[in-house]
Protein backbone atom coordinates (compact mmCIF):
# COMPACT_ATOMS: atom_id res chain seq x y z
CA UNK A 1 0.00 0.00 0.00
CA UNK A 2 1.58 3.21 -0.95
CA UNK A 3 1.46 6.20 1.28
CA UNK A 4 -1.43 7.95 -0.47
CA UNK A 5 -3.82 5.15 0.17
CA UNK A 6 -2.71 5.03 3.85
CA UNK A 7 -3.13 8.30 4.22
CA UNK A 8 -6.87 8.07 2.92
CA UNK A 9 -7.93 5.47 5.36
CA UNK A 10 -6.43 7.30 7.95
CA UNK A 11 -8.09 10.33 7.37
CA UNK A 12 -11.01 8.94 6.96
CA UNK A 13 -10.65 6.72 10.46
CA UNK A 14 -9.85 10.25 11.99
CA UNK A 15 -12.51 12.20 10.51
CA UNK A 16 -15.02 9.54 11.96
CA UNK A 17 -13.00 8.65 15.41
CA UNK A 18 -13.46 12.50 16.29
CA UNK A 19 -17.20 12.47 14.97
CA UNK A 20 -17.92 9.67 17.40
CA UNK A 21 -16.34 10.68 19.88
CA UNK A 22 -18.29 13.95 20.29
CA UNK A 23 -21.31 12.11 20.08
CA UNK A 24 -20.35 9.29 22.38
CA UNK A 25 -19.63 11.56 25.32
CA UNK A 26 -22.91 13.67 24.49
CA UNK A 27 -24.83 10.45 24.88
CA UNK A 28 -22.74 9.66 28.12
CA UNK A 29 -23.57 12.67 29.72
CA UNK A 30 -27.15 12.20 28.80
CA UNK A 31 -27.82 8.18 29.18
CA UNK A 32 -25.24 7.88 32.58
CA UNK A 33 -24.21 4.86 30.21
CA UNK A 34 -20.68 3.47 32.12
CA UNK A 35 -20.31 1.75 28.16
CA UNK A 36 -21.13 4.87 26.32
CA UNK A 37 -18.31 6.43 28.42
CA UNK A 38 -15.91 3.85 27.77
CA UNK A 39 -16.71 4.04 24.47
CA UNK A 40 -16.50 7.79 23.84
CA UNK A 41 -12.68 7.23 25.49
CA UNK A 42 -12.10 4.31 23.00
CA UNK A 43 -12.76 6.92 19.85
CA UNK A 44 -10.56 9.33 21.93
CA UNK A 45 -7.37 7.08 21.96
CA UNK A 46 -8.37 5.92 18.16
CA UNK A 47 -8.23 9.93 17.43
CA UNK A 48 -5.45 10.48 18.73
CA UNK A 49 -3.58 6.54 17.02
CA UNK A 50 -4.52 7.98 13.83
CA UNK A 51 -2.40 11.48 14.57
CA UNK A 52 0.25 9.48 15.82
CA UNK A 53 0.41 7.51 12.60
CA UNK A 54 0.01 10.72 10.32
CA UNK A 55 3.11 11.88 12.44
CA UNK A 56 4.89 8.37 11.66
CA UNK A 57 4.49 8.75 7.92
CA UNK A 58 5.56 12.08 7.67
CA UNK A 59 8.79 11.16 9.46
CA UNK A 60 9.23 8.02 7.81
CA UNK A 61 9.51 10.08 4.65
CA UNK A 62 12.87 12.54 5.84
CA UNK A 63 15.64 11.81 3.37
CA UNK A 64 18.94 9.90 4.52
CA UNK A 65 21.41 11.83 6.34
CA UNK A 66 24.57 11.34 8.25
CA UNK A 67 22.95 10.69 11.62
CA UNK A 68 20.25 8.33 9.67
CA UNK A 69 22.01 6.76 6.61
CA UNK A 70 19.61 4.35 5.91
CA UNK A 71 16.50 6.91 6.31
CA UNK A 72 13.66 7.13 8.89
CA UNK A 73 11.68 4.87 7.80
CA UNK A 74 11.38 2.61 10.48
CA UNK A 75 10.08 5.42 12.51
CA UNK A 76 6.31 4.51 11.21
CA UNK A 77 6.82 0.69 12.99
CA UNK A 78 7.80 2.90 16.30
CA UNK A 79 4.67 4.87 16.49
CA UNK A 80 2.63 2.14 15.43
CA UNK A 81 3.69 0.58 18.34
CA UNK A 82 3.17 3.65 20.78
CA UNK A 83 -0.29 3.07 19.32
CA UNK A 84 -0.78 -0.10 20.39
CA UNK A 85 0.78 0.73 23.90
CA UNK A 86 -2.37 3.69 23.57
CA UNK A 87 -4.57 1.16 23.00
CA UNK A 88 -3.79 -1.03 25.51
CA UNK A 89 -3.00 1.33 28.67
CA UNK A 90 -5.96 4.20 27.95
CA UNK A 91 -8.31 2.50 25.78
CA UNK A 92 -8.37 -1.05 27.25
CA UNK A 93 -7.22 0.08 30.64
CA UNK A 94 -9.73 2.66 31.03
CA UNK A 95 -13.04 0.93 30.17
CA UNK A 96 -12.31 -1.73 32.47
CA UNK A 97 -11.76 0.21 35.22
CA UNK A 98 -15.03 2.72 34.14
CA UNK A 99 -16.54 -0.80 34.19
CA UNK A 100 -15.78 -1.84 37.77
CA UNK A 101 -17.22 1.92 38.94
CA UNK A 102 -20.00 1.17 37.71
CA UNK A 103 -20.48 -2.41 39.34
CA UNK A 104 -19.15 -1.02 42.48
CA UNK A 105 -21.13 2.00 42.22
CA UNK A 106 -24.22 1.72 40.09
CA UNK A 107 -26.29 4.39 38.73
CA UNK A 108 -29.42 4.46 37.18
CA UNK A 109 -29.23 5.17 33.05
CA UNK A 110 -31.83 7.23 31.68
CA UNK A 111 -32.25 8.01 27.99
CA UNK A 112 -31.91 4.94 26.46
CA UNK A 113 -33.25 6.29 22.84
CA UNK A 114 -30.62 9.10 23.33
CA UNK A 115 -27.50 6.17 23.54
CA UNK A 116 -29.22 3.52 20.88
CA UNK A 117 -29.37 6.91 18.54
CA UNK A 118 -25.76 7.88 19.21
CA UNK A 119 -24.18 4.05 18.64
CA UNK A 120 -26.26 3.64 15.76
CA UNK A 121 -24.89 7.21 14.26
CA UNK A 122 -21.47 5.82 15.47
CA UNK A 123 -21.72 2.41 13.68
CA UNK A 124 -23.21 3.94 10.54
CA UNK A 125 -19.43 5.68 10.42
CA UNK A 126 -17.62 3.14 12.13
CA UNK A 127 -18.62 1.18 9.07
CA UNK A 128 -17.62 4.15 6.46
CA UNK A 129 -13.92 3.96 7.38
CA UNK A 130 -14.15 0.49 7.58
CA UNK A 131 -15.37 0.25 3.96
CA UNK A 132 -12.78 3.02 3.01
CA UNK A 133 -9.58 1.34 4.69
CA UNK A 134 -10.50 -2.32 3.44
CA UNK A 135 -11.30 -0.55 0.17
CA UNK A 136 -7.93 1.11 -0.13
CA UNK A 137 -6.19 -1.99 0.93
CA UNK A 138 -7.49 -4.64 -1.82
CA UNK A 139 -6.87 -1.95 -4.40
CA UNK A 140 -3.46 -2.38 -4.16
CA UNK A 141 -3.68 -6.55 -2.45
CA UNK A 142 -2.02 -8.94 -4.68
CA UNK A 143 -4.74 -10.72 -6.48
CA UNK A 144 -3.21 -14.38 -5.71
CA UNK A 145 -3.43 -13.46 -2.12
CA UNK A 146 -6.76 -13.44 -0.30
CA UNK A 147 -7.76 -10.61 2.01
CA UNK A 148 -6.49 -12.39 5.35
CA UNK A 149 -3.26 -13.75 3.88
CA UNK A 150 -2.11 -10.11 2.61
CA UNK A 151 -3.25 -8.35 5.75
CA UNK A 152 -1.31 -11.29 7.56
CA UNK A 153 1.92 -10.64 5.63
CA UNK A 154 1.08 -6.80 5.32
CA UNK A 155 4.71 -4.91 6.07
CA UNK A 156 2.41 -1.60 6.26
CA UNK A 157 1.16 -1.10 10.28
CA UNK A 158 -1.32 1.82 8.71
CA UNK A 159 -2.97 -0.81 6.89
CA UNK A 160 -3.64 -3.53 9.70
CA UNK A 161 -3.64 -1.20 12.86
CA UNK A 162 -6.61 1.26 10.83
CA UNK A 163 -8.85 -2.14 9.87
CA UNK A 164 -8.04 -3.53 13.51
CA UNK A 165 -9.26 -0.29 14.99
CA UNK A 166 -11.96 -0.14 12.91
CA UNK A 167 -13.16 -3.64 13.16
CA UNK A 168 -12.89 -3.43 16.90
CA UNK A 169 -14.79 -0.40 17.20
CA UNK A 170 -17.50 -2.09 15.38
CA UNK A 171 -17.54 -5.22 18.05
CA UNK A 172 -17.48 -2.62 20.84
CA UNK A 173 -20.60 -0.52 19.61
CA UNK A 174 -22.26 -3.79 19.28
CA UNK A 175 -21.24 -4.49 22.88
CA UNK A 176 -22.56 -1.44 24.14
CA UNK A 177 -25.88 -1.63 22.53
CA UNK A 178 -26.34 -5.42 23.72
CA UNK A 179 -25.08 -4.07 27.61
CA UNK A 180 -27.62 -1.38 27.20
CA UNK A 181 -30.60 -3.21 25.87
CA UNK A 182 -30.03 -6.05 28.77
CA UNK A 183 -29.95 -3.26 31.32
CA UNK A 184 -32.97 -1.43 30.05
CA UNK A 185 -34.60 -5.00 29.95
CA UNK A 186 -33.61 -6.27 33.10
CA UNK A 187 -33.26 -2.89 35.07
CA UNK A 188 -30.12 -3.27 36.36
CA UNK A 189 -26.97 -1.44 35.40
CA UNK A 190 -24.51 -3.54 36.24
CA UNK A 191 -24.79 -5.09 32.60
CA UNK A 192 -24.02 -2.22 31.64
CA UNK A 193 -20.61 -2.13 33.56
CA UNK A 194 -19.90 -5.53 32.26
CA UNK A 195 -20.27 -4.14 28.94
CA UNK A 196 -17.54 -1.66 29.69
CA UNK A 197 -15.13 -4.66 31.01
CA UNK A 198 -15.40 -6.84 28.04
CA UNK A 199 -14.79 -3.53 25.42
CA UNK A 200 -11.99 -3.09 27.57
CA UNK A 201 -10.74 -6.71 27.28
CA UNK A 202 -11.43 -6.05 23.57
CA UNK A 203 -9.19 -3.17 23.20
CA UNK A 204 -6.89 -5.28 24.69
CA UNK A 205 -6.61 -8.51 22.80
CA UNK A 206 -6.32 -6.14 20.02
CA UNK A 207 -3.22 -4.06 21.12
CA UNK A 208 -1.57 -7.17 22.37
CA UNK A 209 -2.13 -8.34 18.50
CA UNK A 210 -0.99 -5.18 16.85
CA UNK A 211 2.04 -5.04 19.13
CA UNK A 212 3.17 -8.40 18.06
CA UNK A 213 2.69 -7.81 14.53
CA UNK A 214 4.89 -4.94 14.98
CA UNK A 215 7.47 -6.33 16.58
CA UNK A 216 8.71 -8.47 13.56
CA UNK A 217 8.99 -4.92 11.90
CA UNK A 218 11.19 -3.34 14.57
CA UNK A 219 13.41 -6.16 15.11
CA UNK A 220 14.18 -5.88 11.00
CA UNK A 221 11.83 -8.39 9.74
CA UNK A 222 12.97 -10.51 6.21
CA UNK A 223 10.90 -9.68 2.91
CA UNK A 224 7.96 -12.12 2.00
CA UNK A 225 9.34 -15.24 0.78
CA UNK A 226 8.19 -14.77 -2.69
CA UNK A 227 10.50 -11.81 -2.73
CA UNK A 228 13.17 -13.77 -1.61
CA UNK A 229 13.33 -16.16 -4.12
CA UNK A 230 12.24 -13.78 -6.99
CA UNK A 231 15.70 -12.08 -6.03
CA UNK A 232 17.40 -15.66 -6.39
CA UNK A 233 16.10 -16.72 -9.48
CA UNK A 234 17.06 -13.25 -11.03
CA UNK A 235 21.03 -13.50 -9.69
CA UNK A 236 21.14 -17.40 -10.28
CA UNK A 237 20.04 -16.53 -13.74
CA UNK A 238 22.75 -14.24 -14.57
CA UNK A 239 25.28 -16.02 -16.59
CA UNK A 240 28.16 -14.32 -14.44
CA UNK A 241 27.30 -15.87 -11.46
CA UNK A 242 28.45 -19.34 -10.49
CA UNK A 243 26.57 -19.54 -6.92
CA UNK A 244 24.49 -17.13 -4.77
CA UNK A 245 24.86 -17.44 -0.36
CA UNK A 246 21.24 -16.69 1.31
CA UNK A 247 20.12 -13.38 -0.06
CA UNK A 248 19.70 -10.83 3.47
CA UNK A 249 16.75 -8.76 3.29
CA UNK A 250 15.71 -6.05 6.25
CA UNK A 251 12.19 -4.22 5.75
CA UNK A 252 13.50 -0.92 7.08
CA UNK A 253 9.74 0.38 5.88
CA UNK A 254 6.58 -0.52 4.56
CA UNK A 255 8.04 0.10 0.81
CA UNK A 256 11.52 0.89 1.85
CA UNK A 257 13.57 -2.79 1.74
CA UNK A 258 17.87 -2.96 2.36
CA UNK A 259 19.30 -6.11 0.07
CA UNK A 260 22.07 -7.56 0.72
CA UNK A 261 24.04 -10.32 -1.48
CA UNK A 262 27.35 -12.67 -1.43
CA UNK A 263 27.91 -13.59 -5.00
CA UNK A 264 30.48 -15.58 -6.40
CA UNK A 265 30.99 -14.87 -9.64
CA UNK A 266 32.74 -17.16 -12.80
CA UNK A 267 36.48 -17.29 -12.17
CA UNK A 268 37.50 -16.05 -15.82
CA UNK A 269 35.58 -12.58 -15.43
CA UNK A 270 37.54 -9.74 -15.51
CA UNK A 271 36.65 -6.87 -12.67
CA UNK A 272 35.15 -4.81 -15.65
CA UNK A 273 33.23 -8.06 -16.68
CA UNK A 274 31.76 -8.48 -12.55
CA UNK A 275 31.36 -4.77 -12.56
CA UNK A 276 29.00 -4.62 -14.95
CA UNK A 277 27.45 -8.31 -13.97
CA UNK A 278 26.65 -5.79 -10.40
CA UNK A 279 25.43 -3.15 -12.55
CA UNK A 280 23.05 -5.82 -14.45
CA UNK A 281 21.97 -7.54 -11.21
CA UNK A 282 21.06 -4.96 -9.43
CA UNK A 283 18.93 -2.56 -12.25
CA UNK A 284 17.11 -6.14 -12.59
CA UNK A 285 16.05 -6.39 -8.97
CA UNK A 286 15.20 -3.07 -8.81
CA UNK A 287 12.72 -3.22 -12.18
CA UNK A 288 11.48 -6.34 -9.98
CA UNK A 289 11.13 -5.35 -6.52
CA UNK A 290 9.98 -1.47 -6.59
CA UNK A 291 10.29 -1.42 -3.05
CA UNK A 292 13.94 -2.57 -3.01
CA UNK A 293 15.75 1.01 -2.46
CA UNK A 294 19.74 -0.45 -1.69
CA UNK A 295 21.23 -3.24 -2.56
CA UNK A 296 24.73 -4.32 -1.90
CA UNK A 297 26.64 -6.62 -3.14
CA UNK A 298 29.93 -8.81 -2.24
CA UNK A 299 31.61 -10.54 -4.68
CA UNK A 300 33.63 -13.65 -2.42
CA UNK A 301 33.90 -16.56 -2.86
CA UNK A 302 30.61 -18.82 -1.49
CA UNK A 303 31.48 -21.69 1.15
Amino acid sequence: MDHGSSKRSIYAALAANLAIAIAKFVGASLSGSSAMLSEGFHSVVDTANELLLLYGLKQSAAEPDEDYPLGRSQELYFWALMVAVLIFALGGGFSIYEGVQSLQHPEPSRNFAVSYGVLAIAALFESIALVISVGEFNRTRPHSLTFWQALRKSKDPTTFVVIFEDAAALIGLAIAAIGLGVSEWQQNTQYDGIASILIGLLLIIVAVVLVFETKGLLLGESALPETRASIKQIVQNDPAVSALGPPITIHLGPTDVLLALNIEFQDELAADEIEAAIRRIEAKIRDAHGEIKRIFIEAASIV
